[in-house]
């Protein structure tokens, strides 16, 4: 009997079966789990990373709402095709605030891991309010009530205190002065607003609102929070030796 014969010895008794499986998966389990037993941290060390902008945030929580998930991953493989198309493989460290994180695995659209100031904001808009007008094949339903919606954000600071809970370092000062850092982002000509919010959020950028930093719409959080995917890290600064586990 060669030895590719002998499954038939588990296939003609089940509790040999059964310890089989049971070895195999300890096994698995073993590999999956022993580095971690040594690896202080499965996150890279990486700078630039921050939490989200109040604007962003509240972009997020539409997008989430929205169930763009179901289409748009956020996560970029390791693999040739990938990297090449979209740009360098997603870091666990820049999902590190994303509570829930939105990896996923259906790509009916692209990934849009590094989305963020690939395109204009008037692009975004656009392809919000008809997808169809600058992708011609695109099957992505029409969003544009979002431009006609006004942001409800009265519960923004509560949401930052949720996950300042889940672990996110948003300070005293970022939940109290969330309301105004949410018109800060949305006045851009308001040099003093926007270095306040600069030094709260590094990198933070500013954007037109299509109703005016008093009354935003949540377009314009969904925009902010589409140009700020996959920019906070500087892949020109990262050491990939340095985190090589």
């Amino acid at each position: 009997m060669s030895l590719w014969n002998k499954h038939a010895i588990f296939e003609k008794n089940s509790i040999v079966l059964l310890v089989g499986i049971l070895i195999v998966v300890a096994i698995g389990g073993l590999v999956e789990i022993g580095p971690l037993f040594y690896l202080k941290s499965t996150i890279e060390t990486v700078s630039g990373v921050r939490p989200y902008t109040p604007l962003e945030l509240a972009g997020r929580n539409i997008y989430v709402r929205e169930g763009c998930y179901l289409c748009h991953s956020q996560m970029i493989r390791a693999l040739r095709d990938e990297v090449e198309r979209y740009g360098h493989y997603s870091l666990a460290a820049e999902s590190k605030y994303d509570h829930p994180f939105q990896w996923g695995s259906k790509r009916t659209g692209p990934d849009l891991a590094r989305v963020g100031g690939k395109y204009s904001d008037d692009w975004q808009r656009g392809h919000l309010n008809n997808p169809r007008s600058v992708v011609p094949g695109s099957v992505m339903p029409r969003y544009e009530f979002l431009s006609e919606t006004p942001l409800d954000y009265t519960h923004i600071q509560e949401d930052m205190k949720v996950l300042v809970e889940e672990g996110v370092p948003y300070t005293p000062e970022m939940i109290a002065k969330a309301k105004d850092d949410i018109k800060a982002q949305l006045s851009p000509d308001d040099t003093t607003a926007l270095a306040a919010l600069d030094k709260r959020y590094s990198k933070a950028v500013a954007h037109t609102s299509l109703g005016g930093p008093t009354t935003p719409t949540e377009q314009d959080a969904v925009v902010a929070y589409l140009q700020m995917l996959g920019t906070t890290v500087d892949f020109k600064l990262f050491n990939e030796k340095a985190n090589w586990r």
